[in-house]
């Protein structure tokens, strides 16, 4: 985990925090950038998160494309928060629980505010594009947004056809802005490319345009990051750069060595017998 430093006491600028975003390593030959954000590590920002946003896209430039995890975990039979919420319900709670649950819309639908505020503030942008899944959606905004989340098929939350897989082939970097390593969504493709990942069944509700709500169910990796903490203590994130941007630590590095550094870590692990996911289960992602 990333320490936080203490928070400055004077409100940064949209300029003096664009300014360290390209000190850190952001910048036009970043090309497309993913973030995952803890705003409140940062300290006062002006605009708040439309500042952050603001201050992002100009360290890009107008070439570059900046991303968002916008999930919706709340939106599914097998999360942990799904299940902490129903967890103490009679069957008559439960059934009158599900049946009030907000079906997604990825044209309308708030993400989750587990995500944090910098990924809502980029999924409101009436300029984003929006990938369809009703679990782990991504945002985009820029010109490769269409591209990068134009198909997201159920089966493949974080996958090969995901946006994940896509930021991977385009060469994509990765931002943790005072966020910790355990939620970079991107370490999740490595899952995909070990041999016969263990799989299950979800189910969530969709707004359906010509019928309304409606459940559906498919089956997928089973994903889980129980397995984090001890992976990212042993592996090296090739390229990595960290600094401090506000009251926060960052850390900048590019999605592919770090999808590699996590693949192989995986193989190692299944190769001599070991179970990545050993110990308690911290945290279900769907």
């Amino acid at each position: 985990m990333l320490p936080v430093r203490q928070l400055p006491a004077e409100q940064l600028s949209v300029e003096q925090l664009t300014a360290q975003l390209r000190h850190l390593g952001v910048g036009p030959r970043t090309g497309v950038l993913l973030v995952h954000a803890a705003l409140r590590s940062l300290g006062p920002v002006a605009g708040e998160s439309a500042g952050v946003l603001a201050a992002l896209r100009a360290a890009l430039g107008p070439g570059g494309t900046l991303v968002a995890y916008t999930a919706t975990p709340e939106n599914s039979l097998t999360s942990r928060l799904h299940q902490e919420a129903t967890a103490e319900l009679s069957a008559l709670e439960r059934a009158a629980y599900l049946a009030a649950m907000p079906a997604f819309d990825p044209l309308a639908t708030p993400c989750s505010p587990t995500v944090g505020r910098l990924s809502e503030e980029l999924r409101g942008d009436p300029r984003a594009l929006r990938s369809a899944h009703p679990q782990t959606s991504f945002a985009a905004l820029g010109p490769l947004a269409a591209q990068l989340v134009a198909e997201h098929p159920y089966d493949c939350h974080l996958g090969e056809e995901s946006p994940v897989g896509r930021l991977y082939r385009a060469g994509a970097w990765v931002l943790m802005l005072g966020a910790p390593m355990t939620s970079c969504t991107v370490l999740h493709l490595a899952e995909y490319r070990v041999p016969s990942p263990p799989r299950k069944r979800y189910g969530c509700v969709v707004e359906d345009p010509r019928t309304g709500p409606r459940w559906v169910y498919f089956d997928g990796v089973d994903l889980d990051d129980a397995h984090f903490p001890r992976m990212l203590k042993q592996i090296r994130l090739v390229g990595a750069r960290t600094g401090s941007v506000g009251g926060a630590q960052a850390l900048l590095m590019p999605v592919a060595p770090a999808v590699e550094a996590a693949h192989g870590w995986l193989t190692a692990e299944l190769t001599s017998g070991g179970s990545p996911a050993s110990g308690p289960r911290m945290r279900r992602k769907a």
